[in-house]
């Protein structure tokens, strides 16, 4: 058991970090409102085609975010605090019924100190080896992980990739192939949006996914389904999408041939050129 000492020290390293971090969210918040004052008209447009990207219905991440700069590095540091061993995790309805059979997955006691969880989505590009992170996102993962073992994104395509500067990503888990699909229910955002209070206005302060982050996708706020989408190139996005893992090098470089193909008919955005069909998603052990 740590002593009272010891105790007093954590809790004023613990303090001084969020000082650290909250004096830094001044400084850029200082520095974007005089760029505000020049560019008032480019910050305009942009939060106009954010409410619609975040309100349009679909399970995909903001597509304007590259014209936001970097912010906390919160990813990076982790979460603040260790989550109890177990924890209890809610999967209601969602309003569209499932886009592929499923069951949904265990709610009780899941565990959230378990090692990292390895699994290998083989695809008509190469394979792509991906590590969760369950201490981090555990429901997250217990979703990802039940759909998985059932077969659920076996013979399924990644719909969609980007390829602007300060978003790129491919994202995969659709059954339907249209970015409205998903197995029928959803769950709560978990790291890095549950790090921030309620009402934290550093909550709308665009962050880093760096390269090599697997995340889901959503539609709004508590709205995860089936949809993921794996980071090939650093990106910046609002704390809103639920961070559950890593990808390996095998599977960068399977990722970076894929962005090398670009997008069809050349646009930034759409369906990737080069197909990317899953043919099995199973674990490592």
């Amino acid at each position: 058991m740590p002593s009272n000492e010891q105790r007093r020290e954590a809790a004023k390293r613990k303090l001084e970090r969020q000082l650290e971090r909250r004096a830094e969210r001044a400084k850029k918040r200082k520095q974007l409102t005089i760029a505000g004052s020049v560019l008032g008209l480019v910050v305009v447009v942009g939060a106009v085609a954010v409410v619609f990207a975040l309100t349009r219905g679909s399970d995909e991440p903001e597509t304007t975010a590259s014209e936001t700069p970097s912010g906390d590095t919160l990813i990076a540091d982790g979460r603040a605090e260790p989550l109890p061993e177990t924890v209890d995790c809610a999967y209601p309805a969602s309003a569209q019924p499932a886009s592929k059979e499923n069951t949904p997955p265990r709610t009780d006691g899941i565990p959230t100190s378990e090692e990292a969880l390895s699994y290998s989505m083989a695809t008509s590009q190469g394979n792509i080896g991906l590590t969760l992170n369950n201490p981090q996102s555990p429901c997250t993962v217990n979703s990802f992980v039940s759909l998985a073992n059932q077969g659920y994104f076996d013979g399924t395509s990644c719909h969609r990739m980007t390829t602007g500067a300060g978003l790129q990503v491919l994202q995969c888990g659709d059954p339907a192939g249209t970015g409205m699909g998903g197995p029928g229910y959803q769950f709560a955002d978990e790291f890095p949006a549950d790090q921030y209070a309620e009402g934290d206005p550093a909550a709308g302060e665009p962050i880093s996914y760096p390269r090599g982050t697997i995340a889901m996708a959503n539609a709004g706020p508590g709205t995860n389904g089936s949809q993921f989408f794996l980071v090939y190139g650093d990106s910046t996005l609002p704390p809103a999408y639920t961070v559950f893992g890593t990808i390996d090098e095998t599977g960068l470089e399977t990722l970076d041939k894929v962005a090398a193909g670009g997008v069809e008919g050349g646009a930034s955005d759409g369906k990737p050129a080069l197909p990317v069909d899953i043919t099995s998603m199973v674990s490592d052990f």
